[in-house]
C-alpha cells in the first residue's frame, strides 16, 4: 500500500477542492439523519456488498497462490459479513458512516490481510488473451467506417460493450461464467438511446471541430473493457494528434486492470516498429494512478499521475466505479467525460434509468 505522503490531489479538480469535490455520487445519508441508525440507502448498499460475498469467496477458494485458500476464503466471507452487519447496527463503527469507498476498502483489506493478492488473476489473464486475439478485427471494423461521427459513435459503443465484462457485479459474474460474451453482439444490443445521461451528440459536434492536446483516461476492467473498448478509442485520439495518458490501478482489485498488466498488454499489441495497427504510440503514456480500489477518490492519486495530468485538457473516467458511483458530479478545470454502464439496480434507480443503461456525460469548460 502506498503511504499517505506519496498521494496528492488530482491537479485538474476544480478548486477549492474541499467545497467543490465529493468523491461518492450517491448520498447514503444526509446531515439530518440519525448518526446511530443506518438509513434505508445505507442498508440497501450494505446488502448489495453482502450479496457479492459468495462470488468473491468462490474466487478466493480457487486461488492457487494462497496456502489453505478454502479455509481463508471462508474466513474472509465470515469476517466481511460480520463487519457489514456491525455497520448496519451502528453506521459509525469501522470508520463509518459507510459509502461505496469505505465498503470497497474494507473488503480489499480483509482479502489482503488473509494473503489474497489477486483473486481474479486467472480470469483476467484468460480474458486479456481472448481480447488481444480480437483487437485487430475490432480496430479494422472501426477504421472501415468513413463517416467521422459514425466512427466515434461506434468507438463509444465499443467502450460500453467492453465495460459490461465486469466481475464486480454479481449478476454479470453469473452470466459471464455461463457463456462468456460476444463483444460485437454486445455492441449491437446496448439499450437504445437516449441513454440515462446522453451527451453523445454534443460530444460528436465538438469532436468534429476540436482536438485536445492531452487526454487522461482512468481505465477500468481488464479484458474486453480496456483492450476492445478503451484502446481503440485511445488509438483514435492518437491519430488526431492527442497525447494519451492511461491511468491504471496500482494494486489488483476485482477484475480491474493494473498498471503492470496494462504495460504488458500494450507491449503485446504493438508491432516491431512500436505501432498500434499503423498508429504511432510515442504519445501513448501509461501511468500508475496509485489507486487500489474499483472506485476512486481523486484527492488521492500518485505523484506520477498528478505530474503527467497537470497540463491535460480532457479527463475521461470510465466504468461504473470511477465514472458513476464516484466522480459523476466531479468538476474539472478542463473538459471531462464520464462513461460507464449502469450495472447495479440501486444505481439505475438513483439515476432514474434502466439496468444496463449507459452514462455518457460530457462537460465542456469554456475559456
Amino acid at each position: 500500500m502506498e503511504s499517505d505522503s506519496e498521494m496528492v490531489p488530482f491537479p485538474l479538480l476544480t478548486t477549492p477542492i474541499e467545497s467543490n469535490y465529493r468523491p461518492c455520487t450517491i448520498p447514503y445519508r444526509f446531515p439530518s439523519d440519525n448518526p446511530r441508525k443506518a438509513t434505508p440507502t445505507e442498508i440497501a448498499w450494505i446488502d448489495l456488498f453482502r450479496n457479492s460475498i459468495p462470488s468473491f469467496k468462490k474466487r478466493a477458494e480457487s486461488d492457487t497462490t494462497v496456502a489453505d485458500a478454502p479455509t481463508k476464503a471462508e474466513k474472509f466471507a465470515q469476517r466481511y459479513a460480520d463487519i457489514l452487519d456491525d455497520i448496519k447496527k451502528d453506521p459509525e463503527s469501522h470508520g463509518g458512516p459507510p459509502d461505496c469507498i469505505l465498503l470497497c476498502r474494507i473488503r480489499e483489506q480483509i482479502l489482503r490481510e488473509l494473503g489474497f493478492r489477486d483473486i481474479f488473476k486467472k480470469v483476467k489473464d484468460e480474458e486479456n488473451a481472448k481480447a488481444i486475439s480480437l483487437f485487430q478485427d475490432v480496430v479494422r471494423l472501426n477504421d472501415d467506417i468513413e463517416d467521422e461521427g459514425k466512427r466515434l459513435e461506434n468507438l463509444v459503443r465499443g467502450i460500453f460493450a467492453g465495460n459490461i465484462f465486469d466481475l464486480g457485479s454479481a449478476q454479470l459474474a453469473e452470466v459471464f461464467s455461463r457463456d462468456g460474451m460476444s463483444f460485437l453482439a454486445t455492441c449491437q444490443n446496448l439499450v437504445p438511446r437516449p441513454w440515462v445521461i446522453d451527451d453523445l451528440d454534443t460530444f460528436k459536434a465538438k469532436w468534429s471541430k476540436k482536438t485536445w492536446k492531452k487526454a487522461v483516461i482512468f481505465v477500468d476492467n481488464s479484458g474486453a473493457d480496456v483492450i476492445l473498448g478503451i484502446l481503440p478509442f485511445a488509438r483514435e485520439l492518437l491519430k488526431r494528434g492527442t497525447q494519451v495518458v492511461l491511468a491504471a490501478n496500482d494494486l489488483p482489485s476485482i477484475n480491474d486492470i493494473t498498471y503492470p498488466e496494462l504495460v504488458e498488454i500494450i507491449s503485446k499489441l504493438k508491432d516491431e516498429s512500436g505501432k498500434l495497427i499503423g498508429v504511432d504510440t510515442k504519445n501513448l503514456l501509461i501511468a500508475n494512478s496509485g489507486n487500489d480500489l474499483p472506485v476512486i477518490d481523486l484527492t488521492r492519486v500518485s505523484q506520477e499521475l498528478a505530474y503527467l495530468a497537470s497540463d491535460a485538457d480532457l479527463v475521461i473516467l470510465e466504468g461504473m466505479g470511477r465514472g458513476i458511483e464516484t466522480n459523476l458530479y466531479a468538476q474539472f478545470k478542463c473538459d471531462s467525460l464520464k462513461i460507464g454502464m449502469v450495472k447495479h439496480p440501486e444505481v439505475a434507480q438513483f439515476l432514474g434509468g434502466r439496468l444496463y443503461d449507459c452514462v455518457f456525460k460530457y462537460n465542456e469548460v469554456l475559456g
